[in-house]
């Protein structure tokens, strides 16, 4: 008998890691479809409450309430269309001030900085060419046409995401039309669903919060992109951990780059976010979720890599509300719950 059960484990776990591989596969796969799909459902976790508070605070019909937060939702990505397709422009007006600004910085750390050594590398490696094309030039390293790559880039994934949101658009109009108030709904939705709503609603809040305050900090600095730079901190702010120091990171090379900008400004550009970021994210924001998902660090920091392999930037954001989704459906049942409890920091025996 005991080598029956030895053998009945042996084959469930093969089976878990075989289903999970073929998972991520099928996810990899998908992710066109699956992407905005999960986007939507996350969004109408969100716009939830309002439906709600309209249906019962402003007495209007469902349908009109779906439709006032569906409209809601779209001005909301159009704004954020408008600003990014604003911050793409100036991107690119002010891209040759920038190369300016650049080279100078350039010329004055070759000047500063003992670089003989990449003057006998770059005489090395030329034979048989002139002394003046032996030279090491560094302004080489980074030239327009590199500097203008980078900002098509930057600004083609910018213009991706935004072409999915008419997808998200899509499945967000039909997934409020679908929810429909039940007293029979199933006790594993009505455990998970609340829990992960409150979670989204009030990150998203203190991030939105966060990133009011880091964008007007940055205008009043007259920092450039000081909206975009505040529209990427709320998304930034969803991923655990290195998000936020990305985020106080991101205007860096536009201070740097901007000739106009004080030594004094530049400072408080990087300080004032990074004092708001630790002030909401390590003081505020604990206080007010707790240890909702019951998650361990290691587990979250584990999950943001394997997501952001399957889903990248997206698979990041989300990789937090679907672990804690799995490890509420994995306490369910008896094969996977030593899983939930390692899930959960809880590596002693059961209580």
């Amino acid at each position: 008998m005991g080598e029956k059960q030895s053998e009945n484990r042996i084959q469930t776990v093969c089976l878990l890691v075989l289903s999970t591989v073929a998972i991520a596969a099928a996810l990899l796969w998908l992710r066109p479809v699956m992407i905005p799909f999960v986007l939507a459902i996350f969004f109408s976790l969100i716009l939830s409450p309002l439906i709600n508070f309209q249906m019962r605070r402003l007495r209007f019909p469902r349908p009109l309430a779906v439709l006032t937060t569906f409209l809601l939702g779209f001005a909301v990505l159009f704004l954020i269309g408008l600003i990014m397709t604003s911050s793409i422009n100036q991107l690119i007006k002010n891209a040759d001030q920038y190369q300016t600004q650049l080279n100078q910085l350039i010329d004055r750390a070759t000047g500063a900085l003992p670089l003989e050594w990449f003057e006998e590398t770059a005489a090395q490696s030329t034979e048989n060419g002139s002394e003046a094309d032996r030279k090491f030039d560094a302004k080489q390293l980074i030239s327009p046409k590199a500097l203008g790559s980078a900002f098509i880039k930057a600004a083609n994934s910018a213009m991706s995401m935004l072409s999915q949101g008419t997808m998200v658009m899509i499945f967000l109009l039909f997934l409020l039309i679908g929810q429909q108030k039940s007293k029979h709904q199933p006790q594993l939705w009505l455990e998970v669903a609340p829990r992960v709503q409150r979670y989204i609603v009030i990150k998203s809040l203190l991030s939105v919060l966060t990133g009011v305050l880091v964008g007007i900090t940055l205008w009043v600095l007259g920092i450039h992109l000081a909206l975009a730079f505040g529209f990427l901190v709320v998304i930034f702010n969803f991923i655990p951990s290195i998000g936020s120091i990305l985020a106080t990171l991101l205007p860096l090379p536009v201070v740097v780059l901007s000739p106009e900008i004080s030594p004094l400004a530049a400072v408080l550009a990087i300080a004032i976010p990074a004092v708001i970021q630790f002030a909401i994210g390590n003081v505020i924001e604990p206080k007010i979720m707790g240890d909702m998902l019951e998650l361990h660090p290691v587990t979250i920091m584990i999950a943001l890599i394997i997501w952001g392999m399957l889903w990248g930037i997206v698979g990041m954001l989300l990789a937090t509300p679907i672990t804690a989704i799995m490890k509420i459906l994995f306490t369910k049942l008896d094969q996977t719950k030593p899983v939930a409890r390692i899930m959960a920091g809880q590596f002693g025996p059961p209580d």
